[in-house]
C-alpha cells in the first residue's frame, strides 16, 4: 500500500448525461486559432499556420454548475466557446461537452511579444469550465456555437467553421501526445471573445449538447 506525504488531491472529473458514472478528467489540451474570423481576430492569417496546442491541467476544470473566481493577476479575463472532445480508450473521442477556455488576455499578449509560453495566461486555476459530457456521436457536426454575456450574444458560429474538424485535432494532438482516456481537447474558439467581469453571467451553447451556465464571482 502507498504512503503519502499528505493526501493527493481529488480526480476532477465531468459528470456525465444520463449516466450515474463520471469521466475522469487526466488533462487538458487545446488547439489555438481553430476558427477563421477568430485567427484574424488575433492577428494571425489563417492560410498560413499550421495547427498549435496549448494546454491546461485537469484540476483546472470548473464542473457540476460551479461559478469560476475572476482570475488573480490579470484586468483582461477572456471568455472563449468550445466544444470538448473527450478521449477514452485507443486514443479515440468517447464524448461531447460544452465549454469555456478562460484567458488572462492581458499576459497573453506580453507573452506573444516576449516569445514567452502561454502558460500563465492559459493554464491558470479554474480556467476551463465544462458543462457534462455527452458520450457517443456528435449531435450536430455542423451545430451551432453560441455564447452570451448578461444575456447579449457575444459568439455566434458554427462548428463546420472550424479550420480542423475534430477528428483531425485528434489526428494532429497524436503526433504530439500519446492520448489517453481521461484527456480532453479544447477545439476553438469563434470570432467575437472579449472580457467577462465579476458577476457577468455566461451561456455556452452548443447544438445538442448540455448548455453551460456560470458567474463570475
Amino acid at each position: 500500500m502507498t504512503s503519502w506525504l499528505f493526501p493527493p488531491q481529488p480526480t476532477p472529473s465531468l459528470p456525465i448525461v444520463g449516466d450515474e458514472r463520471r469521466f475522469p478528467v487526466r488533462r487538458i489540451l487545446c488547439v489555438g486559432q481553430n476558427y477563421a474570423a477568430h485567427a484574424r481576430e488575433m492577428g494571425s492569417d489563417p492560410e498560413k499556420q499550421t495547427p498549435f496546442f496549448f494546454s491546461k491541467p485537469g484540476d483546472a476544470v470548473v464542473s457540476d454548475g460551479a461559478n469560476p473566481a475572476y482570475a488573480t493577476a490579470t484586468g483582461n479575463l477572456h471568455y472563449e466557446a468550445e466544444l470538448v472532445a473527450a478521449i477514452g480508450e485507443g486514443g479515440q473521442i468517447i464524448g461531447w461537452a460544452v465549454g469555456c477556455d478562460l484567458t488572462r488576455r492581458d499576459l497573453q499578449a506580453e507573452a506573444k511579444k516576449a516569445g514567452r509560453p502561454w502558460d500563465a495566461a492559459k493554464g491558470f486555476d479554474q480556467s476551463a469550465p465544462c458543462g457534462p459530457l455527452t458520450l457517443g456521436a456528435l449531435p450536430d457536426p455542423a451545430g451551432a456555437i453560441t455564447l452570451t454575456v448578461n444575456g447579449e450574444t457575444k459568439q455566434s458560429g458554427t462548428l463546420d467553421d472550424m479550420i480542423l474538424n475534430p477528428a483531425r485535432i485528434v489526428e494532429a494532438a497524436g503526433k504530439l501526445w500519446a492520448l489517453e482516456p481521461g484527456d480532453l481537447i479544447f477545439t476553438g474558439t469563434p470570432s467575437g471573445v472579449g472580457p467577462v467581469v465579476k458577476g457577468d453571467k455566461v451561456v455556452v451553447s452548443i447544438t445538442g449538447l448540455e448548455t453551460l451556465n456560470f458567474e463570475i464571482v
